[in-house]
């Protein structure tokens, strides 16, 4: 779970962090956001799931794409009306994994430290309120979910699954996009494989995953047909 590098993180504690509230707060989706094997299947049905290389280490991680283009949320609508799907990774801002606790930037813009706004992350005994709760669960899921979707990757290149895919659009003003970088899962390299293989990627949950991923990408052609319905001002 990365963390920006100017990000100032504290332990988070009842006694110390008594008044923070938490306000209701919309974070801006970056337009290819990290996601883990657990989201796919909510994913799956707004937008769709590819892999990617981190820039800085080479490695694989799974993403869902929001926009085109970078800044670009096609998926976003009014403040009172919030997308079909947030990832979790987004959902957590301000809140952090450190060790065995949880840590929180204090500037985040979620975080109120005085007055009434917002909810209380603790409640008067010293207990997790109900959105700090959530937001445990939330956290405990992406880093299992971490785990998990390196171990499912990790697989998907041991069986040469995992294949790169070029994706051209043109859209109704005349640009030219091209999606590149980005990876799927070859099915037809799935469909060579060992019956035994197969039968493993089933039993760990990983055949789903994949089958998931292929779904969702017929979501580009909803994404361009609204994109071009927004170049139209007609959203």
């Amino acid at each position: 779970m990365r963390k920006g590098t100017d990000v100032n993180l504290v332990p988070l504690n009842a006694e110390e962090h008594a008044n923070v509230r938490l306000r209701t707060y919309r974070s801006a989706i970056p337009h290819f956001s990290e996601i883990v094997g657990g989201e796919f299947g909510n994913a799956s049905t707004a937008c769709p799931i590819f892999f990617a290389k981190n820039r800085e280490t080479g490695a694989f991680y799974a993403g869902a794409l929001f926009g085109f283009k970078p800044d670009e949320d096609l998926l976003g609508g009014p403040e009172d009306a919030p997308p079909p799907y947030i990832p979790l990774d987004q959902q957590r801002a301000g809140f952090y994994v450190s060790g065995e606790d949880i840590a929180i930037d204090l500037d985040h813009p979620r975080f109120a430290s005085s007055g009434s706004e917002g909810e209380a992350l603790f409640d008067d005994d010293g207990q997790p309120g109900p959105s700090l709760r959530q937001i445990q669960r939330m956290l405990g899921q992406l880093v299992r979910g971490k785990q998990e979707t390196e171990a499912f990757i990790g697989r998907l290149l041991q069986l040469r699954l995992i294949e790169p895919v070029d994706i051209t659009l043109r859209f109704d003003d005349g640009e030219d996009l091209v999606l590149d970088g980005l990876y799927t899962v070859s099915l037809d390299a799935l469909q060579d494989l060992d019956d035994r293989e197969v039968l493993k990627l089933f039993r760990d949950g990983h055949l789903q995953w994949i089958y998931l991923a292929s779904a969702s990408l017929k979501q580009v052609g909803v994404l361009a047909q609204r994109r071009n319905r927004m170049l139209a001002g007609r959203l």
